[in-house]
Parts: C-alpha cells; structure tokens; sequence
C-alpha cells in the first residue's frame, strides 16, 4: 500500500475509533450514573488501546476488534426500553388517552392545571367527550423561550360553544431530571402527548415562562380538521400501548406532528424547517394552509399573543381574549 493510501486508512480507523469511543463515552454517562465517569474513560482507553495495537500488528484485526466493540456496544445499548412506568414530572404523569365512538371521541387525562408559576401549579385531570361534527378550527401554536429558530409546536381545536382541545408533543421528563439536547440524542426520555385546556398549558408559556407565543389560524376543510384530530387520537392510542422514545431530531414535537399531518398529504415535503422549528410558519404558508392576509412577515407579527394572554390574566375567557384582533 502506498504511503498515502496508508496515512488515509489509518486516518478513517483513528476516526471511527475515537467517534465510537465519544458516542459510547456519552451513553454510558447518561445511562449508567453509578458508573464513575473515570472508569468509563479508563474502559474505553483501554478498548480503543487494544483495536489500534491490534491493527499495529495486523490492518484487518484492528477492524475485527472494533466490529467486535460495536456488537457488544449496540447490544446493551438495545436493552434500554421505553418505559410507562417511571415516577415522572408532575405536568407529564399522564399521557392523553382516547376512545372513539363514532364522531364521538371521549379525551381522559387531559390536562387542566391552574399554575402560580412556572414549576407549580395545583393539578387537574379532567375527562372531554368531544363532537367531531363540531369542530370549527384548528390552530398552530409555536412557542419561543430563546433562540427565535427553535420553537415548541402545539395543536388547538376549537369546537362549537367556544371549547378548545390543545395537543403537545412533549419529553417526558421524570421527577428529578430537566430536558438535556444531547440526552435526547441517547434515549434518556420518553414521549408523550398531552392533551390540555388553553387555560393551562397556553397560559403556562405565555403568563408563567414568559415564552413568545404566536397562534396561526391554519387552513383546513372539516374532513382535514376531523382526519388531522383523529391522527392525534392513534398516537395517544398507541403510545399507551407501547410507549417511545423522545429524540432531539427523529422523534420531537415538530417530527411527529409532521407525521401526523401526512394523513392529510402523504407528499408532504421534508424541510428544514421540521428541525429549525421557528421557520414553521413558511413551511405551513408553502403548503398553502395558513390563514391570513399579507406576506408571512405581516401574518407572524399578528400571530403573537403573548400581551394578550399577559393583559387576559386569569380571565375565564382566555381563549376567546388571545383570539381578538390587536388594536390598531
């Protein structure tokens, strides 16, 4: 081999090697806590040591000894389940669970807490039979707490006599932890979906977290609007039978409503939008679905309803109050 092609295949073992090692390294702090991280270290030196003397004295071992690393690493790594069964956060103890009955649909554990701030709240758990027929809306929610290109995505339906349903795709965080980007990466929470009143988790975002808040009326026939609300009942459905795990990319609030929403076009586009959730807006626009007059810009500085909530208070009103156009 020449000097080149050797220096290259050293250069992509070397590679490999220490992308493995980082990967595993970060696995084992998420998952194995009792683990010292020293030792973690000190076993995946030892590890990578052994595959480059390997391939030091023969190439194609040190590919053996890595392979042979890597079965052992995704074989425990296939071992962590999801789980329904954890000693959650209070505001995600209950998925959202549906059952159907003709244009029926009857919402149990949906979510209605009264917050005094943004970590307590006095806890509700209602139960809402729902009439498709009556379906009136469907609104897109996003939510910003920092970086304007990263957004949570909720889901509201308005039905006749002014009720409102909210769906949220969220991390379902146990007791002791908080949400991690990287730990999303590596299985470390469940998904759920929680099914609330406006009252509580809009007002949570807009009054208690402070967050930027924008509600876009969204486009949709009466059979979209039916299909779009029954999707969100097969999720429920199905991760109550076997729940899933939250991923920062694959698996997010944006992801899955994505999903979702290819029920109502198979063809729907994939964009970068679906990761850079802040840009949601000209992904809906583009699909000609997002109500309003005037370019997007117009349409997202009318969307916001963070003042509005915040003047709204603890009115009972609420959902009616963020939906009144702004004064001129």
């Amino acid at each position: 081999m020449s000097r080149p092609l050797k220096f290259a295949a050293n250069a992509v073992f070397a590679i490999v090697v220490l992308a493995g090692a980082a990967w595993t390294a970060t696995a084992l702090w998420f998952h194995l806590a009792g683990l010292p991280l020293i030792l973690g270290w000190a076993l995946l030196a030892i590890a990578a040591g052994v595959a480059v003397y390997a391939r030091a004295r023969q190439p194609l071992l040190g590919w053996v000894v890595v392979s042979l690393a890597a079965l052992l690493t995704a074989g425990w790594y296939a071992t962590i389940r999801p789980s329904d069964d954890r000693d959650w956060a209070p505001d995600v103890a209950r998925g959202v669970k549906a059952q159907v009955a003709g244009d029926l649909v009857t919402l149990s554990d949906v979510r209605d807490f009264h917050w005094q701030d943004p970590d307590h709240a006095e806890e509700r758990w209602i139960t809402r039979t729902v009439d498709l027929s009556l379906i009136e809306s469907v609104d897109m929610l996003t939510s910003v707490w920092d970086n304007p290109e990263i957004a949570h995505l909720l889901v509201s339906f308005g039905f006749a006599g002014g009720e409102h349903v909210v769906f949220s795709v969220e991390i379902r965080r146990e007791a002791d932890e908080s949400f991690n980007e990287i730990g999303g990466f590596f299985r470390q929470f469940e998904l759920v979906l929680i099914a609330a009143t406006e009252g509580d988790i809009v007002r949570l975002r807009t009054n208690h977290r402070k967050e930027e808040v924008r509600l876009y009326p969204i486009d949709l026939t009466p059979d979209q609007q039916r299909r779009l609300f029954l999707s969100y009942v097969t999720l429920a459905q199905e991760l109550e039978a076997a729940p899933r795990f939250y991923n920062t990319v694959t698996a997010n609030c944006t992801t899955v409503v994505y999903g979702l929403a290819q029920v109502l076009n198979p063809s729907l586009p994939l964009d970068s939008s679906l990761i850079l959730s802040g840009r949601l807006p000209e992904y809906i626009d583009a699909q000609g679905v997002l109500a309003g007059e005037g370019s997007v810009g117009d349409r997202r500085a009318a969307a916001l309803i963070t003042p509005k909530a915040q003047a709204a208070g603890e009115a009972a009103d609420f959902s009616e109050a963020i939906r009144r156009p702004s004064a001129p």
